[in-house]
C-alpha cells in the first residue's frame, strides 16, 4: 500500500488498519491525512478503489480542515483566478486595486480594526460588477431582466433566484476564476425560465454557459476554501 495519495497535486498521508473485528471499510480524516480501517483480508486494490470512490468526500474534508486565510496585512487571498496581496496604508482614505512589481494588490486605508471590513467592501464592490456585467449579459440571451441583485455571505448556497427574478448571490464567488462566476450567474438567470432542475432547467444552463460543467466541479473542489477565508468581521 501506498503511504500516501494525491489530490490535486498534493501528496496526503495514508494509514491503513487491519482490524480483525472489522466488516468492511471505513475511511475518516485524521491529523491531516486520511485513515482506514479494513477487513484483515481486504486486498490493496479494494483499499485503493474505496479511496477513489470516495474521493469527493475525503476532498472536502481536507479543505474544511485546513486553516484558512486570515486576513491581514500582507495575506494573499484567491482572486478572479490569481491572487491578490493585501496592504495595509493607514492614511489612505479609500480601498484601491493597483498593480506593483508583485502583482495584484489592494490597499486599504484606515484603523488596522476596520481593516477586515474595509477588505469586505472592496470585494463586495468587485463582486457586484462582475456579477452585474454577467447576469446583464445572460438576461439578454433569455430575454428577461432581474429585478434585483444583492450580496450575501451564506455558507448553504452561491445563489438563488426568487420567481419575481431577484438575484442573491455570495460575494466570496469574485474570489474564484472568472469563468465559475459566470456559470453561476449563468445558473441563477436560466431560473427566470426554468424555476426548477429538471433537464430544460440544465439545457438552457448549458446553453447559456458551455463550460457549467467545469464550473461546478471547481466549485465543489473549492468552495470550501473560499468560505474558509477569515474577514474578522464576525
Amino acid at each position: 500500500m501506498p503511504a500516501a495519495v494525491s489530490f490535486d497535486g498534493r501528496e496526503v498521508p495514508l494509514v491503513v488498519r487491519r482490524h480483525p473485528r472489522a466488516k468492511r471499510l471505513t475511511l475518516r480524516l485524521k491529523n491531516g491525512g486520511l485513515s482506514i480501517t479494513a477487513p484483515p483480508r481486504a486486498s490493496s486494490g479494494a483499499i485503493l478503489d474505496f479511496i477513489e470512490r470516495h474521493r469527493d468526500w475525503a476532498r472536502s474534508r481536507l479543505e474544511r480542515a485546513e486553516p484558512g486565510i486570515t486576513v491581514a496585512d500582507g495575506a494573499v487571498l484567491p482572486f478572479r483566478g490569481g491572487s491578490l496581496t493585501l496592504v495595509h496604508e493607514p492614511s489612505r482614505r479609500a480601498a484601491v486595486f493597483e498593480t506593483r512589481d508583485t502583482g495584484l494588490c489592494l490597499l486599504v486605508g484606515g484603523e488596522a480594526a476596520h481593516f477586515g471590513r474595509r477588505t469586505v467592501e472592496a470585494l463586495k464592490r468587485a463582486a457586484r460588477a462582475d456579477l452585474q456585467a454577467a447576469v446583464d449579459r445572460h438576461a439578454a440571451s433569455v430575454g428577461l431582466k432581474p429585478a434585483a441583485l444583492t450580496l450575501k455571505d451564506t455558507k448553504s448556497r452561491w445563489g438563488s433566484c426568487t420567481v419575481s427574478r431577484r438575484l442573491a448571490f455570495s460575494w466570496r464567488i469574485v474570489m474564484a476564476p472568472p469563468a465559475v462566476l459566470d456559470y453561476l450567474a449563468a445558473h441563477e438567470v436560466a431560473h427566470f425560465r426554468e424555476m426548477n432542475h429538471g433537464p430544460g432547467f440544465w439545457a438552457l444552463c448549458r446553453a447559456l454557459c458551455p463550460d457549467m460543467e467545469a464550473g461546478r466541479l471547481w466549485l465543489k473542489e473549492h468552495g470550501a476554501a473560499l468560505h474558509a477565508v477569515d474577514f474578522g468581521t464576525g
